[in-house]
């Protein structure tokens, strides 16, 4: 099932006296951030009047926020996006999509287990699989090992190799 919404980054602090505001991103790059023309706070939408990548952070203004004190009562605030608003590349999902998936292997339809958790590392992600018994499955997300996500169908088709389990 496709997430209408999904969270993507916090509001850490201000910059500046001129209601400009830092947005911290999750797992998303702030590049592609940039490029969204609504931003969702509190259910509210808001459509950014500025927006500028600075180190690794979003710096970004409102039309109706245009002094400090109006840009600090968005501290703290998670933000999110409409997902229809996003195109990823393929391949590529938000973290929010990938939690709750049922990872099956791909062989023999067996069912593994729920992906509870996406770990970043240097070279690639993790998928943190809460298997059987509660035992936790840990699959490297690349091509030798993911098949097949497909987020409609709510399943991760998974090549299991021997030891993986």
């Amino acid at each position: 099932m496709k997430l209408e919404y999904i969270e993507i980054g916090q509001i850490v602090n201000t910059h500046g006296v001129r209601g400009e505001m830092k947005l911290n991103p999750w797992d998303v790059e702030a590049e592609l951030l940039r490029r969204v023309k609504t931003l969702y706070i509190d259910g509210r939408p808001y459509k950014p009047s500025s927006a500028r990548v600075h180190k690794n952070c979003l710096l970004l203004t409102f039309p109706e926020v245009t002094d400090l004190d109006g840009a600090l009562a968005f501290k703290g605030k998670t933000v999110s996006i409409r997902r229809r608003d996003v195109q990823l590349p393929d391949g590529q999902y938000f973290t929010a999509e990938l939690i709750g998936l049922t990872a099956v292997n791909a062989e023999t339809g067996e069912i593994l287990g729920q992906v509870k958790d996406v770990v970043p590392y240097p070279a690639h992600d993790v998928y943190a699989i809460d298997g059987e018994g509660g035992k936790e499955i840990l699959v490297p997300a690349v091509p030798a090992f993911i098949q097949e996500i497909d987020i409609d169908k709510g399943t991760m088709k998974i090549h299991v190799w021997e030891g993986l389990i």
